[in-house]
């Protein structure tokens, strides 16, 4: 797993790299304040462990600070998927750097 920053995923959103973000955070914390992509909180791993074994090519996983994305990261190589990005800092860093703006441009995989 491969630690990215906000200016990188940003950059990526902006240049239209393809990838899948992933936010692993509760669903009242994606309803306060995400960046887009699919939502598979990391506390239901177990309950919904297809949707995320499912998941290929290049993932992008983020959450608050950046911890429990590294967790749900260090489970997806486990499992041989990735190649796998940590969002640094997570929402926090997010916000510090661009406030709530959320309009990045994104690609297809990043609704």
């Amino acid at each position: 797993m491969e630690p990215l920053s906000v200016k990188g995923l940003q950059d990526r959103m902006k240049e239209g790299v393809d990838f899948t973000l992933v936010d692993v955070r509760e669903a009242w914390e994606r309803e306060a304040f995400h960046i887009g992509g699919i939502h598979i909180p990391l506390s239901e791993w177990y309950l919904k462990r297809e949707r995320w074994v499912g998941l290929s090519g290049t993932i992008v996983l983020y959450c608050e600070k950046g911890i429990r994305s590294a967790i749900a990261g260090q489970r997806l190589e486990a499992e041989g998927i990735g190649p796998v990005y940590n969002l640094t800092g997570g929402m926090k860093a997010w916000k510090e750097a661009f406030g709530t703006d959320r309009r990045a441009p994104t690609n297809g995989s990043n609704p």
